[in-house]
């Protein structure tokens, strides 16, 4: 059984001697996040009580107290002999990062899932009446459906990138796109370079291929030093892939323009680094569009482009997409051809009938966003004007800076209590940066963002220390 030393599972946790009594229940309640985003994974033996104590300076009482919390409630579980050891509760898990069930009443403000337009349906009614047409054949496109494929290259090549179906492969989402490349562009041991903060996923699907992840810091206000320095680790680590969103980076919001994109572009390529460029976002610009896509600006060879349509119309559909030179979709081919041997044709034609009316539906789309968008950073500004709101020109969140004595573990373990579901910060990172950030989408209607900021107001207020407050005893 794996184990987590003191000192590590100590820095995870943060200051919790800073928090409001009873500690044991703030203790407790940040190991169950840590095991529920899966910064901790299940199954991992927990340090000694008294070493824990030490540790993270609290009473062994209180770190005893806690331990007995978190096997009440199915977070761990102990033996005699054998220590206590991480666990997931029975049913359903309310701390996972990934999109699930939320109980009654609490707000999801972890996940940035915009709700289906009617055109959906829509979609979904014309694919039906277009299914006969295929179904005495085998049903298998390895590839993908060339009409979507037609379709994908055609938009591509409207914003400014040549494209052919040649080069492009549908796959089940931009997450599956992403780990379909990284299995042809690296290899075991590899350097990856990241942006930091980012997409969580992304991040562990990195470490799941068992490369070797290198952040560089991103900065919204600066993106010029974003390029800068990513090609700057490019050279110094000799990474092999880098993994970037130039579109309304997840979570910052950052965007790169042509002249940034294409200095981007150049510094890779002088390190022989290949980027996997996510433009998961690229469509949901709402001030003014977005610049042509990275591939336009960089040699053939040495990019790969994730698309998916998750974002724009539904997560419901998986429809997604990889672009790159026609010998390479080959590779991606293969690896694909090993995990499912086609997806389903019903998704893909109502991707078409989407596709063929995107122009229609994006601008109420963008429309809603941006009345979000400004409806929520407006509501924090008024209920926590002492927290940093950044608003980006497009995209899905905001990401927000926090006063220095307020923790974002604190409040997403919490959250359930107060009737929202968050993510902390770290859950962003490689490391243990970013518990000062907080990421919340704008995807919901203005009257329920209204209700998440009151919400989220109380629930910091409450996570505000009380410094004169000492650790107690818990018997």
């Amino acid at each position: 059984m794996d184990s987590i030393s003191a000192t590590r599972l100590a820095s995870l946790v943060g200051d919790v001697a800073r928090e409001r009594p009873p500690l044991y229940t703030a203790l407790a309640g940040r190991i169950r996040l840590l095991v529920g985003d899966g910064r901790l994974a299940v199954g991992v033996r927990l340090p000694a009580e008294r070493d824990l104590a030490a540790a993270i300076g609290l009473s062994r009482a209180t770190v005893t107290s806690a331990y007995g919390r978190l096997r009440e409630d199915g977070w761990a579980a102990a033996r005699q002999g054998s220590g206590t050891w991480t666990r997931l509760p029975a049913g359903p898990d309310p701390g996972a990062w990934m999109p699930g069930p939320v109980p009654a009443g609490v707000i999801d403000m972890a996940h940035a899932a915009p709700p289906a337009p009617p055109e959906v349906t829509a979609a979904f009614t014309a694919a039906l009446a277009d299914l006969p047409r295929f179904l005495p054949g085998h049903g298998y496109h390895p590839q993908g459906l060339p009409d979507l494929r037609a379709r994908i290259a055609d938009r591509y090549s409207l914003r400014g990138l040549p494209t052919t179906p040649e080069q492009v492969l549908v796959t089940a989402g931009a997450l599956h796109a992403v780990t379909v490349a990284l299995e042809v562009v690296c290899r075991r041991g590899d350097r990856v370079l990241v942006e930091h903060p980012s997409y969580p996923n992304v991040l562990d699907a990195i470490s799941a291929r068992g490369a070797r992840r290198i952040p560089v810091a991103v900065n919204a206000a600066d993106p010029d030093a974003v390029a800068a320095d990513l090609h700057r680790a490019a050279r110094q680590t000799g990474a092999k892939a880098a993994y970037v969103q130039v579109d309304f980076q997840n979570p910052t919001g950052m965007l790169l323009d042509e002249a940034q994109r294409s200095r981007l572009a150049v510094g890779l390529q002088q390190t022989d680094c290949i980027a996997v460029v996510d433009e998961t976002l690229a469509e949901l610009w709402l001030e003014q569009p977005t610049p042509t896509p990275f591939a336009a600006v960089a040699r053939p060879d040495r990019v790969v482009t994730v698309g998916t349509m998750s974002k724009s119309f539904w997560g419901g559909l998986r429809t997604g997409w990889l672009r790159a030179e026609p010998d390479v979709i080959r590779r991606f081919m293969a690896v694909t051809a090993r995990m499912q041997l086609s997806l389903p044709v019903l998704e893909q034609l109502a991707s078409c009938h989407l596709l063929d009316a995107i122009d229609a539906v994006l601008p109420s789309h963008r429309a809603r966003l941006r009345e979000q968008r400004d409806h929520l950073a407006t509501a924090l500004r008024s209920q926590v004007p002492e927290w940093g709101v950044h608003v980006p020109s497009g995209g899905l969140v905001l990401w927000c800076q926090l006063p220095t004595d307020l923790s974002s573990s604190s409040l997403a373990a919490a959250g359930d209590a107060g009737g929202l579901r968050l993510a902390a910060g770290p859950r962003f990172g490689t490391g243990h940066a970013f518990d000062d950030r907080l990421r919340l989408p704008y995807t919901h209607p203005a009257s329920v963002l209204e209700i998440a900021v009151a919400r989220l107001a109380e629930i910091a207020a409450d996570r505000r220390p009380r410094m004169e407050v000492a650790d107690e005893l818990v018997v």
